[in-house]
């Protein structure tokens, strides 16, 4: 097991809800942290059936006086147990851990997540400060961050088994939607839309499914977390903008295996979409992990200039382009200095698959590998990170 850089209050009184993707350690590394914590695994059909049955079957499931934490595994499958946990805080003062792969769907719901007597964290894939030495850059692009495909014989198997029996089977078991064949062809044409400008219209037509169900479809990704749709960033803006935001699965192995490869494929061609998803992945995480407070975004003027990722918040402004080139040319820096006439204030990075670190005026052009270590200097948490390590416990 990875030690995670996830620094939860186990030690307070708090409740507070873990959210992630299925397969992101959320299980494993609760049970390991605390493993005598009191455990509620909705997952399990006897205690789904009864809990969803009478929900006030959980008081009389805990024993009376217990100070420890209370874990309920997956909570968005009953969401009116929320109701019922709610009550116990506040009668008993009782702390509970409530883990979901869908926090969106709770409120949809009408759930108001404890109105607030909980604090809200995300756990996400591995990232390469984690992986440590096991980290190799060709079989990251390849198969991915989820915890268990380091320790997997054949990780391509897992992950066709993951997608399988969690994104189609999960979709379907929720309810979310009843037609295999479509949402399984729309996974497949979404992965073509990866890292790319979505056109709902375009997707739709490819898919032979109405553009109103497309919508449904992508909010589902977004609603089970394995699948974000990237803003455009307009603050302050100068120039006439897209409209349309960007897609991406929230792993990289998840999206090189749902997206469609046969001998007419090139797998160059799913490269700079995977070191895009990579490289997001790692924003993602120290982002959520360090409450950084960025506002993750891209930025695309009408003429098609374009970086790929825009952070904004109280902490600065920086931009990122990423490309797959070995051997960087001017055409690669215009984005950036488009980006940079109109926000000279930001930080701007152009990372490429070359093997040493350029300068050009205000752009610092750095290897992928070495962009991957020095992202927590640049996010200003390198120190936490040492404070972090086991070397300086």
């Amino acid at each position: 097991m990875y030690p995670r850089l996830l620094q939860l209050p186990l030690r307070g009184d708090k409740s507070f809800f873990l959210f992630g993707p299925r397969g992101t350690g959320k299980t494993t590394w609760l049970r390991n942290s605390l493993p005598e914590a009191l455990y509620f695994d909705l997952l399990e059909s006897d205690v789904y059936v009864e809990l969803l049955a009478r929900p006030v079957r959980l008081e009389q499931l805990i024993p009376p006086g217990y100070k420890g934490w209370i874990i309920i595994d997956e909570v968005q499958k009953i969401p009116m147990l929320l109701s019922e946990v709610h009550r116990l805080i506040e009668k008993y003062r009782y702390k509970f851990i409530l883990t979901g792969s869908s926090a969106r769907s709770l409120k949809k719901k009408g759930i108001n997540l404890l109105a607030g007597r909980a604090l809200t964290y995300h756990m996400h894939p591995l990232t390469t400060q984690e992986l440590g030495g096991d980290f190799d850059l060709v079989t990251s692009l390849k198969y991915g961050h989820l915890p268990s495909v380091p320790s997997e014989s054949d990780p391509a198997k897992y992950l066709h088994s993951y997608i399988n029996t969690y994104i189609r089977e999960e979709v379907l078991q929720e309810g979310l939607t009843r037609n295999v064949g479509a949402f399984a062809r729309f996974l497949e044409i979404a992965s073509l839309s990866q890292g790319c400008v979505l056109n709902l219209s375009e997707v739709a037509r490819e898919a032979h499914i109405s553009r109103k169900v497309i919508e449904e479809y992508f909010s589902i990704l977004e609603d089970l977390l394995i699948g974000r749709r990237l803003p455009i960033f307009t603050k302050r803006s100068k120039r006439r903008m897209s409209s349309h935001p960007k897609f991406y699965f929230f792993d990289v192995g998840v999206f090189r295996t749902i997206r469609p490869m046969g001998p007419l494929d090139s797998p160059a061609e799913a490269e700079g979409p995977g070191l895009e998803t990579l490289f997001l992945q790692e924003l993602a995480a120290y982002n959520d992990y360090f409450e950084l407070g960025y506002e993750i975004a891209f930025w695309r003027t009408s003429a098609e200039q374009e970086v790929d990722f825009v952070l904004y918040g109280p902490k600065g402004l920086m931009a990122f382009e990423i490309k797959r080139s070995s051997q960087l040319s001017s055409r690669d820096f215009r984005g950036l200095n488009a980006f940079l006439t109109d926000y000279p204030e930001a930080k701007a990075y152009l990372v490429y698959g070359g093997q040493r670190e350029e300068f050009r005026g205000k752009i610092t052009a750095i290897p992928i590998l070495d962009a991957l270590k020095k992202l927590p200097h640049f996010l200003n948490i390198d120190i936490i990170l040492q404070k972090l390590s086991p070397e300086n416990p």
